[in-house]
């Protein structure tokens, strides 16, 4: 395949040219990161509303809550995350449940892990960490980084045959390629965490309320406040629960109050907007979120479409409960392949597009993970660059 760059591509594709244009740049543009900057104009329109003003003498103690199992979760935090799971009815949140919060869900990944492994005999092997490929490209490397005796990766679900205790992580929907999971290996002696991320209604349909034993959300992809560094579990195990304190507790003696309150505040404001709409109110952060994915998506599947270098993944289209009505789901990765078994993330390089390739993720190097979620800027930049790679089928690039 010879890859080139047709000058008159994105001056005559409608989908390219109906988007803001950016000024011709050398600059690169890293698509890799899934940094959810592209909320920002949302939140700077909602002024003072999310606001959160905290005096020098406040927040002192390590403690929040002393009379819960998760005593650095502040109260008000958890009444949020209660609350906006009810209004989206993406998550069983009964009172049952126990919410434990942690410095992102990448903490909550690692708390999880001891609670599961643990007490460990150290007659037997680590306990087999395994995920269906393609997997997000950090479980490996999270599973591994404390080299502990506990735990280990032993990598694609589809692939695992090991007997007796395991751990498989069933994360829907799935990054990096947007699919709706389930369970692979379903053999005794296996504990499930659901990485939950990516269950929202800007990102795909609500089908109904997940009921997992162990689920893990993140304030990042839920909201857009990446740097806040919020994310937080709902666990139906109470020991499991206390393990998860446990590590957090021994790893950072709890969680910053400053992020949860800003979190309980943002959490609190969207689910105000979306269980109180009104005639004259604009749409809620979901209804934002959704229009601006989809819109996206629809651009993205256009050039694509047109340049016939490479394919996206389709997806069925279901019903939202939450929006009332049909969607289409916009995850917030696009799984591109590009054809003749090429390398597409270094082809994307040669055209300054950063993007993570596919054997990062358990796969072949055909695949890229591309960000939905930059800036307009950067995006319509990005759509610019792929509109100019066209193909030609002679076996080389």
């Amino acid at each position: 395949m010879v890859v080139g760059i047709d000058k008159a591509v994105s001056a005559t594709n409608p989908v390219v040219s109906s988007v803001k244009k950016t000024p011709p740049s050398d600059s690169v543009i890293n698509l890799a990161r899934g940094d959810p900057t592209m909320y920002q104009p949302y939140w700077r329109r909602m002024g003072d509303k999310c606001t959160v003003v905290i005096p020098g003498h406040d927040l002192m103690s390590y403690f929040s809550d002393p009379g819960n199992l998760c005593w650095f979760l502040m109260p008000e935090l958890d009444d949020a995350i209660r609350r906006l799971h009810r209004v989206v009815g993406n998550a069983v949140i009964d009172d049952d449940r126990y919410v434990v919060v942690g410095t992102g869900s990448t903490q909550l990944f690692q708390a999880v892990l001891f609670a599961l492994s643990s007490p460990h005999n150290p007659d037997n092997e680590p306990l087999s960490v395994v995920a269906a490929a393609p997997f997000y490209s950090s479980y490996p490397e999270e599973t591994e980084f404390l080299h502990s005796g506990l735990y280990k990766w032993a990598g694609d679900a589809y692939s695992f045959d090991k007997d007796g205790a395991y751990v498989e992580l069933v994360t829907s929907p799935n990054n990096p390629d947007g699919t709706i999971r389930e369970a692979v290996v379903n053999r005794d002696g296996g504990k499930l965490i659901h990485d939950l991320a990516y269950y929202w209604p800007q990102y795909t349909p609500i089908t109904g309320k997940a009921d997992n034993d162990i689920m893990l959300f993140t304030f990042s992809k839920a909201t857009g406040h990446a740097g806040s560094r919020i994310g937080w579990a709902i666990c139906k195990d109470k020991e499991v629960a206390a393990k998860m304190v446990k590590y957090i507790e021994l790893s950072s003696i709890g969680v910053s109050k400053e992020a949860q309150l800003r979190a309980a505040k943002i959490l609190n404001v969207i689910a105000e907007d979306c269980a109180n709409p009104g005639p004259e109110k604009e749409e809620n952060f979901f209804e934002y979120g959704h229009r601006l994915m989809s819109d996206r998506w629809e651009k993205l599947r256009e050039v694509v479409k047109r340049n016939g270098v490479f394919s996206l993944p389709k997806f069925p289209r279901d019903f939202c409960t939450f929006m009332g009505k049909d969607t289409d789901p916009s995850p917030a990765f696009a799984w591109l392949k590009i054809k003749d078994g090429l390398d597409c993330d270094n082809l994307l390089r040669e055209f300054k597009i950063i993007t993570r390739g596919g054997t990062n993720f358990g796969v072949d190097s055909d695949y890229t993970r591309i960000s939905m979620l930059s800036p307009d800027d950067e995006f319509n930049l990005f759509l610019e660059r792929l509109a100019t790679i066209k193909g030609t089928m002679n076996g080389n690039y």
